[in-house]
């Protein structure tokens, strides 16, 4: 018996080609690439590769000279810049590898800020927790920070504490997908397997997709479905036989 279709994919990418500007070639050629919903996926690849330059494309922040980069049916290319920053805040929760946590805010306001960007998703955190605020402590709980750190102002918490915020806030308001770039760089192992416990099992309860970048190949094993840039990057491989 063949499987049932998957339906249409919550990220395509077809036709892909970006060069930076005053570079003498493409950063990344990819000819197609579709994620579903609800799926989590490793993206890997050396530094260099174009991962983050990936990321961006992907969160409409880039705009590509040629292809389709699409979320949930809209191509980042055919809308106003107003609409693209719109459907962002709508669609996607990002977890930087920075974190761009407000550091003068709170942690609880800093997860609250999806909500106050995104209409729909304040509606979509109070159908499923019952108001904003109640989803940020959800996922402030979820993320295993005690309440005492909720009222302080970001940048007085560790590292780790965090980079557990921006996950919070990433997942506020449950985004159709959530993409992490090199989240964990700075984590030792212990850290690092906690924290990848706390991420993808709230993906999964959010019933969002996660896009996981990394260079990191000791989390691979983690992920259903592994994806090595370099090989469907054909710009990679243009590379590689000019350097030849």
């Amino acid at each position: 018996m063949s499987a049932e279709p998957a339906g249409p994919p919550l990220l395509a990418i077809d036709g892909l080609r970006f060069r930076w500007p005053g570079a003498a070639q493409d950063t990344l050629d990819i000819p197609a690439l579709h994620f579903q919903a609800g799926e989590q996926v490793f993206v890997h690849g050396p530094s260099g590769c174009g991962k983050s330059t990936l990321l961006s494309l992907l969160a409409g922040v880039l705009i590509a000279q040629q292809g389709r980069v699409a979320v949930n049916g809209l191509d980042w290319a055919r809308v106003p810049s107003s609409r693209r920053d719109a459907w962002r805040a709508d669609q996607l929760g990002i977890v930087f590898q920075q974190f761009n946590l407000l550091p003068y805010l709170s942690v609880r306001d800093n997860v609250m800020l999806p909500c106050r960007f995104s209409r729909a998703r304040a509606q979509r955190a109070t159908a499923s927790h019952g108001g904003a605020a109640q989803a940020v402590a959800h996922w402030l709980a979820a993320m295993g920070l005690p309440s005492d750190l909720w009222v302080r102002p970001a940048s007085t918490l560790s590292v780790g504490q965090q980079q557990r915020v921006a996950a919070a806030r990433a997942l506020m308001g449950q985004p159709a997908l959530v993409l992490a770039d090199e989240p964990t760089s700075a984590l030792d192992e212990a850290r690092r397997s906690q924290f990848m416990d706390l991420l993808q099992g709230a993906c999964s309860s959010a019933g969002s997709a996660l896009l996981f970048v990394s260079h990191d190949q000791r989390l691979a094993t983690r992920f259903p479905r592994h994806l090595a840039l370099p090989e469907v990057n054909r710009a990679a491989a243009s590379a590689q036989e000019a350097s030849a």
